[in-house]
């Protein structure tokens, strides 16, 4: 992109500044995903592409945003997390991120990155995870069955987490939110799910070290309802949004370190939507469909490997062709050439 380009960006940047303020988060990523710090907004509708771009796939659109740089092609993230908060245009998160503004906030999904990775990683069952706890909404492939077998996804099932001895409840400062409200009570339920979820996932750490990536996406409206119940310039709300943000980094730092320092941590903060989200109904249980989506062919991470085994025998047969052409092009057949030999000594002898 040339100094134009990038000027265009930057204006672009400024204007929607003081129009939108829903942004796009980086909380963790490693260090073969290359965000740069800038202003460059982001369509909403091209977020999905953006998530399945830093995880190593193709797009069916070129996408020209600048923010994400190539990185490393051999060295893909293990895991990619993100997670939609309503209700709320920003988040002062503690650690130092990086943020780029979302013009036109749509409603979107990460079934295009799901799918990519069913078609490509089929045999090796990675870790699917969508969830929205507030809608009951739930959608487990692959290995996510038996790894969050436990976690609770019904909203009845949240309550009584809620009450049980190991929840959040017991360490979790909750200021001025109460127990006995009900919209409280799903605010706090939303975070005992991302607790659930490190949790659970501490207790197979294999799964983080395999090859194929794995997928969590979670939609998060408690603090949409928490505004809608008390006010935004409540105090409640002030307290939600900080727990909320505090909570958002420690859920990013536990999956950080437990896929090894390779996974993508990443929030997105919308106000509004404009328009309603239309999903498919799906089974818990739903198994991955085979869809073509034009994607290239099929990637692992032996690719590396394979392609430098091809590339250096090839350049070594080349050399040997240019060596061995070189010396018989230069032989003498009277002295280098036995077959002339032999031949001139049975010509004397006759």
């Amino acid at each position: 992109m040339g100094r134009a380009g990038m000027m265009l960006w930057a204006l672009a940047a400024a204007f929607l500044a003081g129009v939108s303020g829903d942004e796009f988060s980086v909380l963790r990523s490693p260090q073969s995903v290359i965000f740069r710090d800038g202003s460059w907004p982001i369509p909403g509708e091209r977020i999905p592409d953006i998530a399945a771009l830093s995880m190593g796939f193709s797009v069916e659109e070129d996408l020209s945003w600048p923010g994400l740089a190539v990185g490393d092609i051999f060295h893909r993230p293990r895991a990619t997390v993100l997670v939609t908060v309503k209700g709320v245009d920003k988040l002062v998160i503690p650690k130092d991120g990086i943020s780029y503004p979302v013009e036109n906030a749509v409603p979107f999904s990460l079934d295009s990155v799901a799918n990519a990775i069913h078609t490509l990683f089929s045999e090796e069952t990675p870790v699917v995870l969508q969830l929205a706890p507030s809608e009951e909404r739930v959608y487990m492939v692959g290995k996510a069955n038996s790894v969050f077998e436990d976690l609770s996804v019904t909203l009845r099932q949240l309550r009584n987490r809620l009450f049980q001895d190991n929840s959040i409840l017991s360490s979790l400062p909750l200021n001025s939110l109460s127990r006995n409200n009900e919209v409280d009570l799903l605010f706090l339920s939303e975070l005992q799910v991302l607790h659930d979820i490190s949790s659970l996932l501490s207790r197979h750490k294999h799964l983080a070290k395999d090859h194929s990536p794995d997928l969590y996406s979670l939609e998060l409206a408690g603090l949409e309802e928490i505004g809608k119940r008390y006010g935004e310039d409540s105090q409640q709300f002030k307290d939600a949004s900080q727990i909320l943000a505090d909570s958002l980094q420690k859920f990013a730092d536990e999956m950080y370190n437990l896929y090894g320092g390779n996974a993508v941590v990443e929030v997105v903060t919308a106000k509004t939507f404009d328009t309603p989200l239309v999903r498919k109904s799906r089974s818990i249980l739903q198994t991955a469909q085979s869809t073509s989506y034009n994607l290239g062919y099929s990637y692992n991470f032996n690719y590396a490997v394979v392609f430098n085994i091809v590339l250096w025998l090839m350049i070594g047969l080349a050399l040997a062709v240019i060596v061995i052409s070189y010396n018989l092009w230069n032989m003498d057949p009277g002295y280098d050439s036995i077959i002339y030999r032999m031949t001139n000594q049975k010509i004397r002898m006759d």
